[in-house]
């Protein structure tokens, strides 16, 4: 552990060893060193709760910490809010799950490695050991935005020995109208291979200038990657698509496996509404003209929590799904409030 940047807001940064990494099918990075807020008052003789937050899509926890004029940084953010005492003292975990394909859906997954696995029991009791955490599920929240927000939610969902509170925004939910509309497109650039998604990888990183058309493709390689891995095929490429590159036609064999990761269906399992219903705090909010139909899946999303009687809270705001980090400062204080004391 080492101090990453110096002065206030406090932030440190802690090296994970990345065990449950060792040899994932990617030859990605095992060891991970992330970022982490410290609350003003953070000396070895006081606990405080803990909230882990999740990037999105080709973005990791470093992505926090990056400068925009005009705009804070997330913990310039929980300074402030901590400071006028808007918001109770809280660690900030800014956790790396990145991956090759751009991310990892917080899931275990034979085309990417155990990251889930790896958040839940590395990442957090190496976080419980090397710092002064409160070290129970009553002050562990999870938080996201995008990817970030369907990781927190479905670890929420998942594992609720280890959360007992979660936010999340935008995040990727009712999969038929956030992801389907993007396999023309992505179908589009795959063809430019001739098919192939190695040959389109081994493009695209070596470009210096990343292609922006040829993003929907990697979108979908990576969310194939953690929803129909492909055990029998070597890397780069051991996914399966959920469509036929040629047609477009869905799969739809592969298309099942991909919803039984979507939160509007696991809602519908018995164990993930307990899971919901054991949560001090569910929050949720997302754009009203989100690109990504995120709105919607967020409302079927929400009705259906109120169907069946779980506590939540659903918020919409007049933004797209780009650039709306400043939501944190509206969840990061509930979820503070929730799990301290």
């Amino acid at each position: 552990m080492k101090s990453y940047v110096a002065g206030y807001p406090r932030v440190i940064e802690v090296t994970i060893p990345g065990t449950t990494l060792t040899g994932n099918p990617l030859g990605d990075p095992a060891e991970r060193r992330i970022p982490v807020y410290l609350p003003p008052s953070y000396d070895e003789k006081k606990r405080f709760p803990v909230i882990y937050l999740l990037a999105g899509f080709a973005s990791t926890g470093q992505s926090f910490l990056n400068y925009s004029f005009g705009r804070q940084t997330v913990p310039e953010m929980a300074e402030s809010l901590i400071t006028s005492r808007n918001m109770a003292e809280c660690i900030i975990v800014m956790v790396d799950c990145m991956t090759r394909y751009g991310g990892s859906q917080y899931v275990n997954s034979a085309a990417t490695g155990q990251y889930e696995t790896y958040l839940v029991d590395e990442v957090v009791a190496c976080i419980d050991r090397s710092l002064c955490t409160l070290a129970k599920r009553e002050h562990r929240a999870v938080a996201g935005k995008s990817s970030g927000g369907f990781g927190a939610l479905r670890l929420a969902m998942t594992h609720p020995e280890t959360f007992s509170a979660a936010a999340c925004h935008s995040g990727d939910m009712g999969f038929e109208l956030c992801y389907k509309p993007n396999f023309p497109a992505a179908a589009r650039v795959l063809e430019q291979y001739g098919g192939s998604i190695p040959d389109f990888l081994a493009s695209y990183e070596g470009a210096l200038k990343k292609p922006q058309r040829e993003f929907a493709l990697l979108d979908i390689v990576g969310m194939a990657a953690a929803y129909s891995p492909d055990a029998s095929k070597q890397a780069p490429g051991n996914v399966r698509l959920p469509f036929n590159p040629h047609t477009c036609e869905p799969i739809e064999a592969v298309w099942q496996e991909w919803l039984s990761f979507d939160p509007v269906e696991m809602i519908d399992q018995k164990e993930y509404r307990e899971a919901l219903h054991s949560l001090s705090t569910l929050f949720l909010d997302c754009g009203t003209l989100d690109e990504y139909n995120l709105q919607f899946g967020h409302r079927i999303f929400s009705a259906k929590a109120g169907k069946y009687a779980i506590k939540h809270h659903y918020e919409e705001f007049m933004d797209s799904h780009s650039n709306t980090s400043y939501r944190y400062a509206v969840s990061l204080p509930i979820l503070s409030a929730s799990i301290t004391g």
